[in-house]
C-alpha cells in the first residue's frame, strides 16, 4: 500500500500540509469541497484549543480526520437519515452532512462542550440537514430510528452493536469506521448480532485519494 508522499506508480502525491488544497482532494470532494475545507479550517484553528484533537494531529487534519471520515460516505445512503453516535468533533457526521446534503444527519454526543462546538459548526457551515442531540446513544433508543448509524473510534464492535442497532430501522445498516484489527471483534459480537438477525459483518475498504491510507469500514444490516 502506498504511503503519504508516494503512489503505487511512484508519482508524487501531496504531503500532509498541502493535501487539503490538492487537485486530487478537490476532485474527490467535488461540490462539497468548499464546505469540507471550511470545516477543516475550523478544526485546525480551534480543535486543539477546545480539546477536540491532539496537538500532533493539527498538521494532519486532512489525512487523519477529514479524508478518513469521507471514506465512509460511499457506503451510506444518499437520502434518508443517518445518526453519528459519539460524534465528538463532528467526525464523520459533519463531513457526511456536507457531502450528502440530501441526507438528514443526527449528531449524537454526550459532552456539553462538544455539542456546543457542533452547534457552532452547523451554524457556521449553514447545514440545514443536521440536528445536534446531547446524550448517549442509549438515551435515544426509543426516540427515533434511522436508515443508518455510523461512528468513528467509539467502542468495540460488541458495544457498538448494543449502542447502535436499536437506533437502526429494520433493513437499515450500521456502517462504522474501525481499526484494522476489527476482525478480532466479530466473534465476541455474534450473540448481539443474532439478536437483530444481523449476520456476519462485512469488512470493507474505504478509499479516498491516491497516497492516503485507506480506512477500514464495517457494515452490517439489521434483519429484525
Amino acid at each position: 500500500m502506498a504511503r503519504q508522499g508516494e503512489s503505487a506508480a511512484g508519482a508524487e502525491v501531496p504531503d500532509a500540509e498541502t493535501l487539503g488544497v490538492s487537485d486530487a482532494v478537490k476532485a474527490y470532494l467535488g461540490n462539497a469541497y468548499d464546505g469540507v475545507a471550511h470545516y477543516a479550517d475550523l478544526l485546525r484553528d480551534q480543535g486543539e484549543l477546545r480539546g477536540l484533537i491532539g496537538p500532533r494531529e493539527v498538521s494532519r487534519i486532512w489525512e487523519r480526520h477529514i479524508l478518513n471520515s469521507a471514506a465512509v460516505v460511499p457506503y451510506l445512503p444518499a437520502t434518508g437519515s443517518v445518526a453519528d453516535i459519539g460524534s465528538g468533533a463532528g467526525l464523520p457526521g459533519v463531513v457526511v452532512a456536507v457531502m450528502r446534503p440530501e441526507l438528514e444527519v443526527i449528531l449524537i454526543e454526550p459532552m456539553e462542550r462538544r455539542t456546543t462546538w457542533l452547534a457552532e459548526v452547523v451554524a457556521e457551515l449553514g447545514l440545514t440537514n443536521v440536528q445536534v442531540k446531547r446524550g448517549r446513544a442509549e438515551e435515544f433508543h426509543d426516540a427515533f430510528e434511522v436508515d443508518a448509524v455510523t461512528s468513528r473510534a467509539v467502542a468495540a464492535l460488541s458495544k457498538l452493536v448494543r449502542m447502535s442497532m436499536p437506533l437502526v430501522r429494520v433493513g437499515g445498516e450500521m456502517v462504522i469506521l474501525k481499526g484494522r484489527s476489527v476482525e478480532q471483534e466479530v466473534e465476541p459480537a455474534r450473540k448481539l448480532l443474532r439478536k437483530y438477525a444481523a449476520g456476519t459483518p462485512e469488512i470493507l475498504e474505504g478509499v479516498t485519494v491516491e497516497g492516503v491510507e485507506s480506512t477500514t469500514i464495517v457494515r452490517v444490516r439489521r434483519g429484525k
